[in-house]
């Protein structure tokens, strides 16, 4: 019985040995994994952060915003922008685009879809209003064209393009040695900067205007009146991304119909008359002869 009862003892004692060295070593290898994936995520989370782009909180548009509109801090809000991409000109702080002085507000002066950042040349200064005068640079004026469908590109002028002007003309008594009118290319790459009564780029559709207003020097304002007060004036559109430089351009009816003006008839060549001179007492007389040489 004592047999018995140490035999299976030693047994007990056998399986509980086993089964503590199994659980060591299954503890042991559950660590070593769980600290073989805990590496691999840090290493992971490291790689990812070198690899995150720097980026700066920018204020953008809350809403479509038109030319106009008094801008106030609910139509705006904040979004992660890239560092290395953010637009010139863009507001990164409210207080500046926000002062605290309440009578210093800003206006809407390009229209601007939802989530388009804020530029500073799309909205007046603080305290500024949304004219014209906040639209014309340094030493420029405003001056008004007067145009219909035909000199006006068809109504499809938009306030910030750039057009080239034409006068059409009389120059009869100017001294210039030509009949009739003539058109010359006066101004080049002018800037409209209202359509109308309307000075926001937000127009949709062709608008058959009365008037456009430009900006100009004065002494391109005082040629446009002059051209105004004389003749008819043109409008041609220029190109977006048109680089060129228009040269003088001028066309008369003989250069619009490639008419060559004709030569000169030559002058008469007078007779030749020869003679000779005889006295007959008190009197010389002059006797036709025929020329010899």
């Amino acid at each position: 019985m004592r047999a018995v009862f140490g035999l299976v003892l030693i047994i007990g004692v056998a399986l509980a040995g086993g089964a503590v060295y199994l659980a060591r070593d299954y503890i042991t290898k559950t660590r070593a994994q769980q600290a073989y994936e805990l590496r691999q995520r840090e290493e992971a989370l490291a790689n990812a952060q070198a690899g995150l782009v720097p980026t700066v909180e920018v204020i953008v548009s809350n809403r479509s915003l038109r030319y106009g509109e008094k801008l106030v801090a609910e139509d705006v809000r904040t979004v992660r922008w890239p560092e290395d991409a953010i637009p010139e000109g863009a507001f990164v702080d409210m207080s500046v685009l926000f002062p605290d002085d309440a009578n210093k507000d800003r206006f809407v002066l390009r229209a601007m879809e939802k989530d388009e950042a804020l530029l500073a040349v799309k909205v007046t200064r603080p305290g500024e209003a949304a004219g014209l005068t906040s639209q014309l640079e340094k030493g420029m004026r405003a001056f008004a064209i007067s145009v219909d469908v035909a000199s006006g590109v068809s109504g499809f002028l938009r306030p910030g393009d750039r057009v080239d002007v034409y006068w059409t003309g009389s120059v009869q008594g100017l001294g210039q040695g030509v009949a009739g009118e003539i058109t010359r290319l006066i101004q080049t790459n002018i800037e409209l900067i209202a359509v109308d009564q309307t000075a926001g780029s937000d127009l949709t559709g062709a608008t058959i205007a009365r008037t456009v207003t430009v900006a100009a020097t004065s002494e391109q304002i005082a040629a446009l009146a002059q051209a105004q007060n004389t003749g008819r004036m043109s409008l041609a559109l220029v190109g977006f991304q048109d680089e060129e430089v228009a040269s003088a351009v001028e066309v008369d009816q003989r250069k619009l119909l490639d008419i060559k003006e004709a030569a000169p008839a030559p002058a008469p060549v007078p007779e030749r008359v020869c003679t000779i001179k005889t006295r007959r007492g008190g009197e010389i007389v002059e006797t036709p002869i025929p020329c010899t040489n």
